[in-house]
């Protein structure tokens, strides 16, 4: 990544030019009155994960014991029933 310096009058006059090699990649730093003032620069782009590295991570992934976590969603919220047909309880069978 390179850098360059330029003056505010050169970043107005010359804007599409450089957003143009901001988006390239490169980094400018504007002055006024020669002090240093501003960085434009580009925005960090988050890599897509690949198919893969999306299982990979998904396999390391603590395991969650559904009857524990309604025992312990029962103790902290309460276990009374809103409605009789509650449709996240699965059928017990």
């Amino acid at each position: 990544m390179t850098m360059s310096l330029i003056s505010q009058r050169e970043f107005r006059n010359n804007s599409a030019a450089v957003m143009d090699a901001v988006e390239a990649g490169e980094t400018f730093r504007i002055t006024r009155n020669g002090v240093e003032v501003a960085e434009v620069r580009p925005i960090p782009r988050r890599r897509r994960l690949t198919a893969e590295e999306l299982v990979t991570r998904h396999k390391r992934l603590p395991q969650v014991d559904a009857a524990e976590l309604r025992r312990d969603s029962d103790e902290h919220f309460g276990d009374e029933r809103i409605d009789a047909t509650d449709p996240w309880e699965r059928s017990r069978g």
